[in-house]
């Protein structure tokens, strides 16, 4: 029974801590809402990403030939041109209409090279020619790139629509032979060399953008929870572009392991209104998860037949003995006097979820099956029904999100009876005491030790808050890596 349960109240919160558009037909469960902030956020990884992926870029040769005074024509290669680094200062992003627009500016490079002379001269009958290095220094570089995101087959699909890049200055410092003599024919090839680094770099985004783009066509459209519950994390509908955000939904239900889930949404009511939104908060990140993931949870659970379970070991074990109940029912102890019992308990149709301002209101149908332990015989004596109407309330800390259950209310009725009618009102005072004193605290304890939110590729949520309201759960965090958490002062965290 422990086990069971716990796999269900972990599936149940770990609808928290999942991973947004629109459609006229297909609605996500769970919504992303990435703002100017996360945006941002989102783009400094890609630049520092660049930085480090665009480089070392090779240039092609370039040759060019000079008329010098008294020396005549001189041939001049550059070849092995490198561009060794990129620092970016200075990025902006924007998302609008047309796509999401990243520019740079103020991007310095340093590039390395070889370079070579030779002339013939009527003064010298043999050729004259030099070789050495050159370090190469270029300032105000400005990139400008613009994105499109899509949703193809339910994974996102990035293209580039536009890439341009512009050199400002370029300054050549040569090493070797007389390098200092010819220092200024190669000041020459300042076009050339700005011109190939205009044309080189584009078409390197282009491939990174291509690479990053299979990657995204990598990633699953299902995701295993437990062993028995997958969630579908297919994108649906194209990705939101505004001034202030990039809005990303996902169909967000859960299912049997590689089986469709069947539950039927209510797509009228998908939108979550602004006032739910983070933009109070000014976090990066709101993500939303609307009640039908967690009704879809428990539909899974209840379709596997996992809301079953045996109840053998109770604090009071007095009440798993037909002698603790010869005043609550004297009928079942004058037959059988002095035996042990079970408590078979199976929910007969998926609980009710409905979530509401700062709560979740779960609703439950149970069956209870008293069982007689005769020998080595199970004889089922009794069939009490009952709808528990419970209170969750759930709470994150840290990267933690843990929960707590309130019993509203009960109703009980005898569905069937092999040993007579009951005295309900007795029972009922038992199964009240029982669910405060046993039932709730267990469930309790479980909720309270919460799941940890699972960090994504070193990265994790910061100071999340968890807010819900008329069908929606709504987390709003920042981002950052795990070090830079790891690395707060402590104080912080009080």
């Amino acid at each position: 029974m422990a086990t069971s349960i716990s796999h269900f109240l972990l599936l149940f919160l770990f609808a928290f801590s999942c991973i947004h558009a629109q459609s006229n037909e297909e609605q996500g469960c769970i919504a992303a809402e990435v703002s100017n902030s996360g945006l941002d956020f989102l783009k400094n990884l890609l630049v520092e990403k660049a930085e480090s992926s665009l480089v070392p870029l090779e240039l092609p040769v370039i040759t060019k030939s000079a008329k010098i005074p008294v020396v005549g024509n001189v041939q001049m290669v550059l070849s092995n041109i490198t561009i060794e680094t990129i620092h970016v200062t200075s990025s902006t992003v924007k998302s609008g209409d047309t796509g999401i627009v990243i520019d740079v500016s103020g991007a310095t490079a340093n590039l390395s090279m070889d370079w070579k002379y030779s002339y013939n001269t009527w003064l010298l009958p043999i050729s004259v020619s030099d070789k050495g290095s050159a370090t190469i220094q270029v300032e105000g570089l400005e990139i400008g790139l613009t994105l499109s995101l899509k949703t193809v087959e339910g994974s996102l699909k990035l293209s580039l629509l536009e890439c341009g890049c512009y050199v400002n200055d370029i300054s050549i410092k040569l090493d070797g032979g007389a390098s200092w003599l010819y220092q200024g024919l190669l000041d020459a090839f300042e076009d050339k060399i700005g011109s190939a680094v205009e044309d080189a770099v584009p078409i390197k985004i282009k491939d990174a953008i291509v690479k990053l783009d299979n990657l995204l066509q990598t990633l699953p459209k299902e995701v295993p929870v437990t062993d028995i519950a997958s969630l579908n994390v297919t994108f649906v509908n194209d990705p939101l572009l505004s001034n202030s955000s990039l809005d990303l939904e996902i169909d967000g239900l859960f299912s049997a392991k590689n089986e469709v889930s069947l539950l039927s949404t209510n797509k009228q009511h998908r939108f979550i209104q602004d006032s739910y939104s983070c933009k109070e908060a000014d976090k990066m990140v709101a993500i939303s998860l609307h009640e039908d993931v967690l009704k879809s949870a428990s539909s899974v659970y209840f379709e596997a037949s996992k809301m079953h379970w045996i109840v053998d070991n109770v604090p009071d074990q007095s009440l798993l003995n037909t002698a603790g109940w010869r005043f609550i029912i004297p009928q079942l102890y004058k037959k059988y006097p002095n035996r042990d019992m079970n408590m078979n308990l199976s929910v007969f149709s998926p609980p009710i979820i409905e979530v509401e301002k700062q709560q979740i209101r779960a609703k439950i149908p149970l069956d209870v099956v008293i069982d007689v332990l005769d020998a080595d015989e199970v004889i089922p004596v009794a069939c009490i029904s009952i709808v528990i109407s419970t209170s969750v309330s759930a709470e994150i800390s840290g990267n933690t999100i843990s929960g707590s259950v309130k019993l509203n209310d009960f109703t009980m009725s005898l569905k069937w009876s092999n040993i007579g009618d009951f005295h309900m009102r007795l029972i009922q005072t038992l199964m009240s005491t029982t669910l405060k004193t046993v039932v709730l605290p267990y469930i309790n304890l479980k909720l309270s030790k919460g799941i940890e939110i699972p960090s994504f590729h070193g990265y994790e949520l910061r100071d999340p808050q968890l807010l819900s309201e008329d069908s929606w759960i709504v987390i709003c965090s920042d981002v950052a890596s795990v070090e830079t958490v790891q690395n707060l002062p402590g104080f912080l965290w009080l």
